[in-house]
C-alpha cells in the first residue's frame, strides 16, 4: 500500500476508522453545521437542488474533531503511509453534498492552495456516509510526480485565483481526455478513507444520484520536510496570523505533532 501511494500519489484503505469514531465525527459536524466558522462556505446558488457546504480549521473549538485527530491512530496511518517519521496536523476540511447536488468539485491539486512546500505531505478523506463511486472523488494516478503546480481555482465559479496563473500553470482539461489517464476512484463505506498527496489532481462529481447525504471530513497532514512556502495570493486556509520566514519549519501551535506521541508537547 505504501508503495502503490508513492507511484499512484492516493490509495484506499478499508476500515482504518471504527464506527465510534463515525459517530463522533457526525456529532461534531452537526455541530460544526449549527455554528459554522467565518470560512464557511455555500456554494449552490439558490433555488438550485441539494446543497454543497463546506468549512475547515475548527478542530480546536470543536472537541470531536480534536478527539480523532489525537486519538483516532489516523495519525500513525499518516506516517506510515507517507514514510515520514513525524506528522502535524495542519487543518480538518469538512465537506457536505446533499443528495442532488449539481456542483462538482473542479479538477484541483491542494498544495498550490497551501502556505506549503514539501513532498512529505498529504490528506485522509473519510467519508461519514457511503459513497458510491458516483459521488467518490476521483483521483489522476501519478499526477503529484508529474513536477508541476497547477494555479488554484475557486470552488463557487471554478476560476482560478486572481494572479495564481502568473505562477502555475492553467489545471489540465480532464475530463476532455479522460481516456488519457488512469483514473482512481472507489466504492466506500463510512471508516474507509482515502490517503493522498498534496499534488495529486482530484476532483467530485455531484450526487444527482445520490438519496442521502455525503458527509466527509478531510484531514491535512504535514510531515519531515514540510515547509512555510509564502504564495502571490491569499491562501485557502488564509491563516492571518501566521508569521513564518519561507522555508521555516511549521513549528506553531495550530500545527502541533501528533505522531509519535512521544513528540507531542
Amino acid at each position: 500500500m505504501i508503495a502503490a501511494f508513492h507511484e499512484k500519489g492516493a490509495v484506499v484503505v478499508r476500515r482504518a476508522v471504527g464506527e465510534h469514531w463515525i459517530e463522533h465525527l457526525r456529532a461534531g459536524l452537526e455541530k460544526n453545521q449549527r455554528d459554522p466558522s467565518p470560512y464557511g462556505c455555500r456554494y449552490t446558488k439558490e433555488g438550485d437542488p441539494g446543497g454543497f457546504w463546506d468549512d475547515y480549521c475548527n478542530w480546536q473549538r470543536i472537541p470531536e474533531y480534536r478527539d480523532f485527530i489525537f486519538d483516532s491512530g489516523v495519525a500513525e496511518l499518516v506516517s506510515r503511509i507517507l514514510s515520514s517519521e513525524t506528522v502535524r496536523i495542519f487543518h480538518e476540511h469538512v465537506l457536505v453534498k446533499e443528495p442532488g447536488t449539481r456542483d462538482v468539485s473542479p479538477w484541483h491539486h491542494d498544495q498550490p492552495y497551501y502556505c506549503v512546500d514539501g513532498e512529505k505531505v498529504g490528506s485522509v478523506w473519510l467519508p461519514l456516509d457511503p459513497v458510491p463511486r458516483s459521488a467518490c472523488p476521483e483521483f489522476v494516478a501519478g499526477s503529484h510526480r508529474w513536477g508541476r503546480m497547477f494555479a488554484p481555482r475557486k470552488f463557487v465559479d471554478q476560476k482560478p485565483y486572481e494572479g495564481a496563473l502568473g505562477h502555475f500553470e492553467p489545471v489540465p482539461d480532464i475530463d476532455e481526455r479522460r481516456e488519457d489517464y488512469e483514473i482512481l476512484t472507489w466504492d466506500l463505506e463510512p471508516g474507509d478513507v482515502i490517503v493522498f498527496h498534496m499534488k495529486t489532481v482530484h476532483g467530485a462529481p455531484g450526487t444527482t444520484e445520490l438519496r442521502t447525504r455525503r458527509r466527509a471530513i478531510a484531514t491535512r497532514w504535514l510531515g519531515d520536510d514540510a515547509i512555510f512556502a509564502r504564495r502571490p495570493f491569499t491562501t485557502s486556509p488564509p491563516f492571518p496570523d501566521l508569521h513564518l520566514a519561507p522555508g521555516a519549519p511549521f513549528e506553531d501551535e495550530r500545527f502541533p505533532v501528533v505522531w509519535p506521541l512521544s513528540a507531542r508537547r
